[in-house]
């Protein structure tokens, strides 16, 4: 089973590398590990198809290269479209057309799939169904149809084997995120493989639509009564893992502002409307929408905010949610004491050894940041300067806390579209007073009291038992310590390299002096070679020789992709 699934992971590497030469990213291959993967003979006849891909932009170019690396890299370049603190605007420009452009699957696909989760066709369950997707995302695509019932609905189908590819896909990324870890934190990404282990939950939850049917009936018993927000519900009855049919809903995309105008409606009001949602998902109710991209994101003629595609949704314990909040309420007071405070409170484990620095740092971000609005990437900037600072005090934090960066950095898109003079921290202050006041709220100090209480008790409880245990490994001789050396894969690596290397030259030499004295000894004529060599010593040398050559193969390979 593990050979099959490592036969798979090279063959799907192999398929990459095939697809960045076919535009025209050879460079990426000959000058990355990817070119082990690739023969010499191989490397000799690439070959360019009929269409010359360099009439189209580098950036085009990447985009066409994530299409077709399939829907796992698909999804990866949605989250990036929405970082304008990472990539540069051509290619963020490319990525968005993969937010609701990616190329669909085959109508006959779709019935097949309908047919084998619903146990009937689309006849019987539908009296109307357009053809032709209204969408196509990197899990599915969604199609119009109309019930027996007469109610208006879309129907989300999942691209066929999608499971598969995903599962490869993320298997791969783990290994690469494993080899590059010690890379990445000196880039300031301290929990890579954290990240990859929420996006990966994430991706999994997204694979089945049951899951987004049940938060999609969480947020709307949640947000029910919000007057600004409307969530579509989910026909439980004709939801299954891979098809779910949802209410239609009409509307245009958050970003288009000229419509907008169009039905009367102030683009500002939207966005403050907007702001306020996400606030108090992020900030009050600890659950929220993980993927705000103008495409989820519809605004109805009458002005209210429709949120789709509930595949990814967030979650904060109310620790972190606390801590969360006041990270950014502090920053918005200017309190970098109370900013520090919260962000080791945030963090779960750190090595924070002068907690004044770590306050003069975020004094630093305050002064640097505190009076920016949306147009000048605040949001942005602050995030990537929080992650500078966990990465120099090593603080590891939840996971779900990068997916709250992507939407904070979203919605700080979205605001340079349609209302460049919001001011952020100015609208994140009222939210700080209702976070401070439901900290004070009676029930959870209570609560609050009572956790330390429990924690309190706990320890007293067990200390005693673990000096005990201590002591008794300590007279016995038994007490044992474990020391975890990091950071010498690669010099083991290349030491094992060389070791091989003069292993080999030690036989060589070997074969060549044992075959030397063998020369020398008489044999039967039968034994000896017309060159009048025994054949024990041709064998040798014949040996020795094809050494030598690998030995000599190795050495230029080496000094040739240095």
């Amino acid at each position: 089973m593990i050979f099959k699934q490592t036969f798979r992971n090279i063959r799907r590497i192999r398929e990459i590398i095939a697809i960045l030469i076919k535009y025209g990213f050879e460079d990426i291959v000959t000058n990355s590990t990817l070119r082990t993967f690739v023969t010499e003979k191989r490397r000799l006849t690439w070959m360019r198809y009929e269409k010359p891909v360099f009439e189209y932009t580098r950036w085009e170019r990447i985009r066409m290269v994530v299409e077709e690396l399939g829907p796992t890299f698909i999804k990866l370049a949605q989250v990036l479209s929405n970082r304008p603190d990472m990539l540069p605007e051509p290619l963020i420009e490319e990525f968005e057309k993969l937010q609701d452009r990616v190329p669909p699957f085959a109508y006959e696909e779709v019935r097949r799939i309908i047919r084998k989760e619903m146990g009937c066709e689309i006849e019987d369950i539908f009296d109307e169904f357009v053809e032709t997707p209204i969408a196509s995302a990197s899990i599915g695509q969604v199609h119009k149809a109309r019930l027996k019932t007469g109610e208006l609905v879309v129907v989300k189908v999942q691209r066929p084997e999608v499971q598969e590819v995903i599962e490869r896909d993320l298997a791969i990324v783990h290994e690469v995120v494993r080899r590059t870890d010690r890379y990445l934190r000196k880039q300031g990404i301290l929990n890579a493989s954290d990240i990859v282990k929420v996006y990966e939950k994430t991706m999994q939850r997204e694979l089945d639509y049951r899951n987004e049917a049940r938060n999609i009936n969480k947020f709307r018993k949640l947000y029910g009564k919000n007057s600004n927000l409307y969530i579509p519900k989910a026909y439980k009855e004709y939801t299954t893992q891979r098809m779910m049919v949802l209410e239609y809903a009409d509307g245009c995309k958050i970003t288009n502002v000229d419509q907008l105008r169009e039905w009367g409606l102030n683009p500002h009001r939207i966005v403050e409307n907007g702001m306020s949602i996400y606030l108090e998902m992020i900030f009050e109710k600890g659950v929220f929408h993980a993927d705000p991209h103008p495409g989820n994101v519809l605004v109805r003629r009458d002005g209210v905010i429709l949120l789709l595609d509930f595949g990814m949704t967030g979650h904060l314990m109310k620790k972190d949610k606390y801590a969360f909040a006041n990270v950014f309420i502090s920053i918005a007071k200017g309190d970098a004491r109370q900013a520090a405070e919260y962000m080791r409170k945030l963090a779960i484990e750190d090595q924070v050894e002068d907690f004044r620095s770590l306050e003069y740092d975020m004094h630093e971000l305050i002064e640097d940041f505190s009076n920016l609005d949306v147009s000048e990437g605040s949001i942005a900037d602050i995030t990537q300067r929080l992650q500078k600072i966990m990465l120099n005090y090593q603080m590891q934090v939840p996971g779900d806390i990068f997916m709250i960066f992507r939407a904070l950095a979203i919605l700080e898109g979205i605001g340079k579209i349609m209302h460049p003079n919001f001011k952020t921290f100015e609208f994140i202050k009222p939210w700080g007073a209702k976070v401070v006041a439901d900290q004070l709220r009676p029930d959870n100090i209570l609560s609050e009291l009572e956790n330390r209480y429990f924690n309190l008790t706990a320890f007293l409880t067990t200390l005693p038992i673990e000096i005990k245990a201590i002591l008794q490994a300590t007279r016995k001789g038994k007490l044992h310590f474990e020391v975890e050396l990091q950071g010498y894969g690669y010099l083991l690596k290349k030491m094992d390299q060389v070791t091989n290397r003069i292993s080999i030259t030690f036989i060589v030499v070997a074969l060549v002096i044992g075959s030397s004295i063998m020369a020398t000894v008489p044999f039967p004529q039968e034994m000896v070679t017309p060159y009048g060599l025994n054949y024990f010593s041709l064998a040798g040398f014949l040996i020795a020789g094809g050494l030598f050559l690998i030995l000599i193969y190795l050495i230029i390979r080496v000094r040739k992709y240095k």
